[in-house]
């Protein structure tokens, strides 16, 4: 909750719209970033894009590159990140993309693997997580890990 408030400071403060692109984390990042009073004054929405394709039609992440890199990838947490904030019209957005398990994962993309990005405002970023708590502890890493990336975005932003 501390990490909502201090986003909100900052995005009001700056003028800043923030959008969410949420798919291992179910909508966490928008529930974390509401729970605090005031936040329609910067929060756009948000899309839970569970499937690839929800990813491919509504944000807009391109098929060739779900199939090249699959939806864990870092490749793709960018393409959403840029397809939501795009469609909502906003600074910048966060996206996040993983196995949550604890089913899902394989050698190359074990449960636990989580990527998460921010665009607008400056070049996409992207961070690599590796979590190892079970599926809920592995969304709230998530969803605090994508908090943490949105403030340091808006941060960066001069007001």
């Amino acid at each position: 909750m501390e990490l909502a408030r201090r986003l909100q400071d900052a995005c009001l403060s700056r003028g800043i719209a923030v959008a969410a692109a949420e798919s291992c984390t179910g909508g966490l990042v928008a529930h974390a970033i509401t729970e605090v009073r005031g936040s329609s004054g910067y929060f756009a929405g948000g899309v839970v894009a569970y499937a690839d394709a929800t990813k491919r039609d509504v944000l807009g992440v391109p098929a060739a590159m779900l199939e090249a890199h699959g939806a864990v990838s870092a490749q793709v947490a960018v393409a959403m990140a840029e397809g939501v904030r795009t469609r909502l019209g906003t600074t910048i957005a966060v996206a996040v993309t993983g196995v949550a398990g604890p089913g899902g994962g394989t050698d190359a993309k074990p449960v636990g693997l989580v990527y998460v990005a921010v665009a607008g405002a400056g070049s996409p970023e992207v961070r690599r997580y590796q979590w190892a708590g079970d599926r809920t502890a592995n969304k709230h890493a998530s969803a605090m890990a994508a908090l943490e990336l949105l403030l340091a975005r808006a941060e960066g932003v001069a007001p």
